[in-house]
Formats: C-alpha cells, sequence, structure tokens
C-alpha cells in the first residue's frame, strides 16, 4: 500500500551514489539491540477483518466506539465488537486512491459530543491534498458527505509523501503532518522552505475564523520573530521527510514524530509539544547523518532520539505512547513498526534518550500500516491484511 516503499528501491541506487557517510550530531539510541531475545507478554486480538486497507484508527472523547480509516475513501465503526456493513462515512467518489494516495486520517473535534465536526486529510482525483470538516449527529453511526466544508489544501508535486495525519492536540489545535511533496531526495528543498506548506508539521486553529485561524503563538507567526517574506504562518514544525505517524503523549505532552527515511535511515523525534518553530533536519540530514554531501551545518537541527538502518526494515510506522489500563506493565512505551519487516517495537522516553528498548513477540500481524488509539488510551495494529488488532496483554 505505501508507494513510499517502492518509489525509495527504484530510486536508491541512484541516489546512493549521492548519499554521504553518517557526519554531524551523534543520534542519542540505535534501535533495538542486536542479538537480544524478543519480549513476551503482550499478543494482538483481532477486532475487525476484511477491511480495504486500513490506514486509521480512532474515537471521539468518551466514545466507546472505534471509527477506521480506509484508504479508498471510507471511514468504518467497529461497534460493541461487530464492524458495522453501512459506512460512517464514503467519500470514495472524490478520493483518488492507490499508492501512498486516498482518505488517510480522520479527527474527532474534542468537542465532538456537543458540535458533531470532524476533519479528514485526503488526496483528491488530482492528487493533491484536501483537509475538509464534516458534521455529524454525535450519536448516529453515519455522516452526510455532502456537509463538506474545505478547510485547507495543498497542491502535491508528486504522488508519494503525502503526510496524510490529522489530529487535535493537547492544546485544542488541529494538527496536520505534511511530507515534503514526494519524488525522492526532495528535489525542491521542501523540507527545509517556510514559505510553503509541505515538509512541515503545521498548527491550525478551527475554532477561530473561517475556515481556520493561524494562532498567535505559531512559529513563524510570533511578535518578534525573526521571519522572512512569504512565511507560513500555518508552520509548527519544519524539516520532515514524510511523517507515517506523529502523536501525543497523553500524559506528558510530548510530541512524537516517525519521519520515514530516504535510503538508510528511519528516525523517531521527541521534543515538549509547546515548542514551535523547531527543525527536524531533512534534507539537510537524514535521521542524524548528512544527506548529499559528507560534512553538513547540523547546527540547530533536532537529533533524533531513535533511528535504525535499512537493515532492519525500510520505512518506519509510528504509533502511540501506551496509556490505557488493560495492560499496567508497558505505561509509557512508545510503540512503533516497520511497513517491511513488519516487527513490533517500543521504548521509554527518560531523560531525553529511548530507554527499556524492546522487541516484542507478537508474530504473524503482516505489513503494518498504521497504529490506532481507542478513547480510552488503549492500543491497536492496523494491518496490511485488513485487520485491526488490540494490544493485549499474553494469557
Amino acid at each position: 500500500q505505501r508507494g513510499e516503499t517502492m518509489t525509495r528501491r527504484y530510486a536508491s541506487a541512484l541516489a546512493a551514489l549521492l548519499l554521504a557517510g553518517a557526519a554531524g550530531a551523534k543520534v542519542k539510541a540505535q534501535d533495538y539491540p542486536a542479538g537480544s531475545r524478543p519480549s513476551q507478554g503482550l499478543t494482538l486480538t483481532q477486532v475487525a477483518g476484511g477491511l480495504d486497507n486500513p490506514l486509521y484508527l480512532t474515537a471521539p472523547v468518551g466514545d466507546r466506539r472505534l471509527f477506521v480509516v480506509e484508504q479508498p475513501g471510507r471511514i468504518r465503526i467497529v461497534k460493541d465488537g461487530r464492524l458495522l456493513p453501512a459506512p460512517f462515512l464514503d467519500i470514495t467518489d472524490r478520493v483518488g486512491s492507490g499508492g501512498e494516495r486516498g482518505l488517510l486520517s480522520v479527527a474527532f473535534h474534542p468537542q465532538y459530543r456537543t458540535n458533531g465536526r470532524f476533519y479528514v486529510n485526503y488526496t483528491d482525483r488530482h492528487g493533491d491534498t484536501r483537509i475538509e470538516r464534516y458534521t455529524a449527529r454525535p450519536d448516529a453511526d453515519s455522516a452526510d458527505p455532502s456537509s463538506a466544508a474545505l478547510v485547507l489544501g495543498v497542491e502535491q508535486p508528486f504522488a508519494n509523501h503525502n503526510g496524510g495525519l490529522v489530529m487535535f492536540g493537547p492544546d485544542g489545535m488541529l494538527y496536520v503532518g505534511m511530507g515534503d511533496g514526494g519524488s525522492a531526495g526532495d528535489p525542491f528543498g521542501n523540507g527545509q522552505k517556510r514559505s510553503t506548506l509541505l515538509g512541515k508539521l503545521l498548527r491550525l486553529d478551527v475554532d477561530r475564523g473561517e475556515p481556520y485561524a493561524v494562532p498567535p503563538d505559531n512559529a513563524f507567526n510570533r511578535r518578534g520573530v525573526r521571519g522572512e517574506r512569504g512565511d507560513r504562518g500555518e508552520i509548527w514544525a519544519l524539516g520532515l521527510r514524510n511523517p507515517w505517524r506523529f502523536a501525543f503523549d497523553r500524559t506528558t505532552g510530548l510530541l512524537y514524530i516517525a519521519d520515514v527515511g530516504q535510503n538508510r535511515w528511519e528516525e523517531v523525534d521527541v521534543a515538549p509539544a509547546t515548542e514551535a518553530g523547531l527543525n527536524y533536519g531533512w534534507r539537510t540530514a537524514e535521521g542524524a547523518h548528512c544527506f548529499l554531501v559528507p560534512v553538513c551545518l547540523r547546527s540547530g537541527l533536532v537529533a533524533p532520539v531513535l533511528e535504525y538502518d535499512h537493515s532492519q526494515g525500510c520505512s518506519i510506522t509510528g504509533g502511540y505512547v501506551y496509556r490505557g489500563s488493560r495492560i499496567p506493565a508497558i505505561a509509557g512505551h512508545y510503540f512503533y513498526s516497520d511497513y517491511c519487516n513488519g516487527w513490533l517495537r517500543s521504548f521509554r522516553y527518560v531523560d531525553g534518550a529511548a530507554t527499556d528498548r524492546r522487541s516484542w513477540n507478537v508474530p504473524g500481524v503482516g505489513a503494518v500500516l498504521s497504529f490506532g488509539e481507542d478513547a480510552a488510551g488503549e492500543l491497536y495494529v492496523l494491518s496490511a491484511n485488513g485487520s485491526v488488532y488490540r494490544l493485549d496483554p499474553a494469557r
């Protein structure tokens, strides 16, 4: 499903000639130590099957239902343990799906129970990103596609690296993950350009202004901030290649970003959610390593907390910090996977470093497309085999 992988493989021979060796700041932690035994204690329980490329799962605050995004353009509901036959929302007629394109995520407004608003991120029939708002009766199992209102549109120069996640942060703002626009090697340098929304994490205030307002404390929208003409005020962070995915820790408020690499390095970045204007480095660096040149200026760039090379996988799939109640032993662990190898790993972030790194023995999940979190903080794994699994304690 993630054409990202295929694009990178075809480009790898040429790009490898340009890719420089490691230089610059040293990464704080390599990934799961070689030769270590996989951890026991977790199992995956299937809660739904027969889905068409399930790419995301979430739930409104206080809602026991699970809302699952299918890539072709549908949102399905798992209710009382059963996948409902009729979709909650069907916009397949306006979604351009295939490869890395499609309906990529949904975010429910924090006050969904009173205002019925939710937001989706998808690529349209022209391949461009659209963030749209819809409304529904909060207790209803279906929404009206005609209630769509455009919040933001972003032109995409290529078919890959769409990012695609919309999520409300702990501050009530809507965050949008945008890839660098695609192809390979960020040919337009979008990751470092402050005049484009590509290669960025955006932060929008959808409760003020129509369709949104730019928060006054955004990275390049604050008084006294030294900016340049043409800087986009929506930008919260820059230097991203293809964030798949990001998440906020419910307890600490920390922001975790899993950024897909080019030819050699996959990375996880962690930073306080309140810090605006952080630069995660792409395309100056891939992970903690200079990209294209053997020596690069890394001053001011945020180094990843964790990285792994392509001997262990090819395309990171970011998840969440576990804050549920079913498995107290893993509270505070950030879970992630890799699209190619299908393993399940986790770590705790302590004093600026990835600690207690574990690989979990949960075979048979297949290619992990995404993770999900329900209203109670329990975690789910979404597989290319069309299934949704809940993370449970092993019996």
